[in-house]
């Protein structure tokens, strides 16, 4: 083994250590959230972001941040977010941006307009204020980590160093998961969500950063582990990820580090030359063989009801009549808000007031496109324009990105069943927008 190896290997045992640590004494996870947003500046500032530390850094946020909010560490709903928002902002001083980013100005101006609509709406309360931050923070993270990274030069190896620092904290969360629940058999008596398997926190979003983790260790394996110690290592990670995010009984970030994994498959594929497609091929047929065996494992622990709930059945077989966990209705409400105020939108943060007038219930918005809809009106249409289009012209002017498909469908459907309540959709967007050389960079960037 090289020495990034056995560094690699090293700081995976720290992060095992740091979930059993945290698992007994929860209060040090406050401390844990101040120390990677404090040493992550000192780390910044100190390197000049040459290599684009921010990035690392803020995909440890990334990665981390529901281990955070699982175990107490998190200061608020939004700190990760904040925290990356922040670091965003040193990148430009420390290395500026694109000139050519005009496209998220426009789009930091199309967010205006519902803001101001909300602002001059007169019962505007504190529980209005609030609900004006969870939904605004995710779009600002979103524009800002997109500024950074418009058409910014990275090589392929600092891509692939972003995964792994995405895949270090996921170790901490699988880890903890394990802690906090050894056996799934014992829990699972339905097909609903399941908090039990997933470490008492919402099973939507843990299952959103276990299918990023699923991503994660299956590029390891394919595409970095040299020797045999790193490929049962990352094989071993990839197993225990797939299954754990399984097991939430929380589908759509499953079905997303699935699609991620395709794609990647895809992408190699077509840009491999036929000696490297004939290995892609087998590489196929044994993650075929994998994928199948954790799915058996899965059936066998849940006792066969895994299988009722892709299938969108209760514990008796009994097809349910939603297939979205009641997102539909949701989406519903959304929808007839914007065909009611269609061009300015009902303003940032009252789609959830005008839901509980509707259907008597106070729930937040699952889906950031419907939302977007709602609360923006036109502006919605337009900043959706931008948000969809902008990556795919980035990326036809640049072909290197082999991770460009799974970077934008983690984001696409992420805010399709997770909406942006975690930070992930807002960074792995922007790394959409990366111009990847697959040789080093000679100059910094400007």
């Amino acid at each position: 083994m090289n020495k990034s190896e056995i560094n690699y290997i090293k700081l995976a045992l720290l992060h095992v250590a740091l979930a059993l640590v945290l698992f007994y004494i929860p209060f040090l996870s406050k401390i844990y959230a101040l120390v990677i947003a404090v040493f992550g500046v000192f780390y910044i500032v100190n390197k000049g972001n040459r290599n684009n530390e921010v990035l690392y850094v803020s995909a440890y946020l990334v990665g981390a941040e529901v281990f955070l909010r699982m175990t107490g560490g998190n200061f608020n709903n939004e700190y990760v977010k904040l925290v990356i928002s922040l670091l965003m902002l040193l990148g430009f001083v420390l290395s500026s941006f694109s000139k050519s980013s005009i496209v998220y100005w426009l789009y930091f101006l199309l967010l205006l307009p519902a803001f101001l609509v909300t602002m001059s709406n007169q019962d505007v309360n504190l529980e209005i204020k609030k609900a004006i931050v969870f939904n605004i923070s995710g779009p600002i993270c979103l524009g800002l980590c997109a500024l950074y990274c418009y058409k910014r030069q990275v090589t392929l190896s600092q891509l692939q160093n972003i995964l792994v620092f995405f895949g270090l904290p996921i170790i901490a969360t699988m880890v903890y998961l394990i802690l906090y629940n050894p056996s799934v058999k014992d829990v699972v008596t339905g097909t609903q969500s399941n908090f039990a398997t997933s470490g008492g926190f919402g099973p939507n979003q843990v299952a959103t950063i276990l299918g990023l983790g699923m991503f994660v260790f299956f590029c390891q394996l394919v595409f970095l582990s040299k020797s045999k110690m790193m490929m049962v290592l990352n094989g071993f990670l990839l197993i225990v990820v797939s299954y754990r995010a399984i097991v939430t009984f929380s589908r759509g970030g499953v079905i997303t580090g699935f699609a991620m994994v395709i794609f990647v498959l895809i992408a190699t594929y077509l840009f491999s030359n036929p000696s490297g497609k004939r290995k892609l091929r087998w590489i196929i047929v044994l993650s075929g063989i994998l994928a199948l065996s954790i799915w058996s494992y899965s059936v066998i622990q849940t006792s066969g009801l895994i299988t009722k709930r892709y299938a969108n059945q209760d514990a008796r077989g009994r097809v349910k009549e939603d297939r979205l966990g009641g997102r539909e209705l949701i989406m519903g409400t959304e929808l007839t808000l914007f065909k009611e105020n269609p061009i300015m939108g009902v303003g940032i943060g009252l789609g959830k007031v005008f839901r509980e007038q509707e259907i008597g219930q106070e729930v937040a918005s699952h889906n950031e496109i419907t939302r977007l809809l709602a609360e923006h009106g036109m502006f919605g249409i337009f900043i959706l324009i931008i948000l969809f289009l902008t990556p795919v012209i980035v990326f036809l002017n640049n072909y290197q990105n082999i991770y460009f498909f799974s970077f934008y469908a983690f984001w696409l459907l992420t805010i399709n069943h997770a909406a942006m309540r975690i930070a992930a959709p807002a960074f792995v967007y922007a790394l959409t927008l990366l111009n990847v050389t697959i040789k080093p960079i000679q100059r910094a960037n400007k």
